[in-house]
C-alpha cells in the first residue's frame, strides 16, 4: 500500500472514526483503525464491536491495500505534522511508513485480515432529517436517558415515527424528555431504541457538518445506520419494549408559569449551593402572584429566593430535583420556558414558550 494525502485530511478522518475506538477492548486488534487503500480514496473503519465508523478521503493511491494501525498513536502523530503531504505506505511485514518533508516514522501495525468484519444493513425502514435539527433533538432528550446498565432499554433513546415525523424519546425513569422532528423523507414504519452512547457519539461527528445537510437514518432488525456526507456509523439496537411513556404525561395541569431560562438557570445555581446538601431538593411554591423557591435546613444552612414572572392559575407547590430542572434548562436550547405543575404527586411540565415539537417531565419528590 502506497498513497498521499494531506495532513488535514487524514487527521480529520482519524478524529471521527476514533470516536469508535474503545482503548479497553481486550482484543488489540480494536484500538487499531482500518486504512484501505483503493481506487482514488482512502477508506477508514473503527468498532469496538458496539459501533462502527466508516470514513473516506480522497487521496493519491499509488499501490492498493489495506493494513490496521494504532488509531490514538497514529491520530496523536498525524496532529503534530505540519499542514502538507503525507506519504503513507506499507512495505515490509506489518508496518506502516509515514514520511513528511523533514521525518521518516514507521508505527507497527497489525494485519486487516484480523479486523472484524462489519456487517451490511438491510433496510427495513429508513428517514432522513437535517442536521441541524437532529443535533438539537440529540441536545435535547439524550441526557435523559439512564447512564446505568440495570435496565438495558432505558440507556437508550426511543426512535418512533408518527405521520412521517420522528418522535425521539429517552427517560431514566425519573425524568422524560420527547421531541418531534420534521422528516424530509421517511419510508416504512420504525419502532426501535438506540444505545444513548451511540447517539452521544453521533452528535460530535455532526458538529463537523453544516446544518443545510442531510443524515440518513436506516434501521433493521437489530441494527442502525447513520449515513452523512462521507461518514457512516452503524450501531447495534437495545431489544426490548420502550415504556408506554404517553401515559405518564400529565393530560392537564393547575398552574402555569413563564420563565426566562437565564434568570432561572441563576436562581437554580444559587439554590443548589444548599440543596447539593439534601439530593438537590427545592420545593418550588406558587403564591400571590410570585415564585418562591426554597431548600429545606442543611447542615451548612437553607437558601430562599423570590422571582416575579407571569403566573397563570391557581397558587400551587410542588418539591423537584433542582438538578434535573438545570439539566433540560440547559439542554433545551431556547431563551424562554413553560413550566406547567399539576398535583403535588404528579410530574411537572416544561416546554419551550410558543413551540410544540417539545416536551419534558420531572417526577416530584415528596415534600
Amino acid at each position: 500500500m502506497r498513497l498521499t494525502c494531506s495532513q488535514k485530511d487524514l487527521f480529520n478522518a482519524l478524529a471521527i472514526t476514533n470516536k469508535a475506538v474503545d482503548l479497553n477492548n481486550t482484543l488489540p486488534v480494536l484500538n487499531n483503525v482500518l486504512l484501505k487503500a483503493e481506487g482514488k480514496k482512502l477508506y477508514f473503519t473503527a468498532t469496538n464491536l458496539e459501533i462502527a465508523v466508516t470514513y473516506w478521503i480522497e487521496t493519491e493511491v499509488k499501490n492498493e491495500g489495506e493494513i490496521t494501525i494504532p488509531s490514538k498513536l497514529f491520530t496523536n502523530y498525524i496532529n503534530y505534522l505540519k499542514d502538507e503531504k503525507v506519504d503513507v505506505s506499507v512495505e515490509e511485514g506489518n508496518a506502516v511508513t509515514v514520511k513528511t518533508s523533514d521525518s521518516t516514522t514507521k508505527i507497527k501495525g497489525i494485519p486487516a485480515s484480523e479486523f472484524p468484519p462489519i456487517p451490511n444493513i438491510e433496510k427495513e425502514g429508513g428517514l432522513k432529517i437535517k442536521v441541524k435539527e437532529f443535533k438539537k433533538g440529540i441536545h435535547q432528550v439524550v441526557f435523559a436517558a439512564a447512564m446505568n446498565t440495570t435496565r438495558p432499554i432505558l440507556a437508550g433513546v426511543y426512535f418512533v415515527t408518527e405521520k412521517g415525523q420522528l418522535k425521539m424519546v429517552a427517560t431514566d425513569s425519573y425524568r422524560l424528555a420527547e421531541k418531534t422532528l420534521a422528516t424530509t423523507e421517511a419510508t416504512g414504519d420504525i419502532s426501535c431504541i438506540v444505545p444513548a452512547k451511540t447517539i452521544l457519539e453521533l452528535g460530535y461527528i455532526l458538529d463537523s457538518f453544516k446544518d443545510d445537510d442531510e443524515i440518513d437514518i436506516t434501521i433493521s432488525k437489530n441494527q442502525v445506520l447513520f449515513a452523512v456526507g462521507a461518514v457512516k456509523l452503524i450501531s447495534r439496537l437495545i431489544e426490548g419494549q420502550f415504556p408506554n411513556y404517553k401515559q405518564i404525561i400529565p393530560s392537564s395541569t393547575k398552574t402555569k408559569i413563564d420563565f426566562d431560562i437565564s434568570a432561572l438557570t441563576l436562581v437554580l445555581k444559587r439554590i443548589n449551593i444548599f440543596a447539593k446538601e439534601n439530593n438537590n431538593k427545592i420545593i418550588l411554591k406558587v403564591a400571590d402572584g410570585k415564585i418562591l423557591i426554597t431548600t429545606e435546613t442543611t447542615q451548612y444552612g437553607e437558601g430562599e429566593i423570590t422571582m416575579s414572572t407571569k403566573i397563570d392559575g391557581a397558587d400551587n407547590e410542588i418539591a423537584l430535583n433542582s438538578q434535573f430542572l438545570l439539566d433540560v434548562l440547559g439542554n433545551i436550547g431556547e431563551d424562554n420556558v413553560v413550566i406547567e405543575i399539576g398535583e403535588k404527586i404528579t410530574p411537572i411540565i416544561i416546554k419551550p414558550k410558543d413551540k410544540d415539537d417539545y416536551i419534558h417531565i420531572i417526577m416530584p419528590l415528596k415534600i
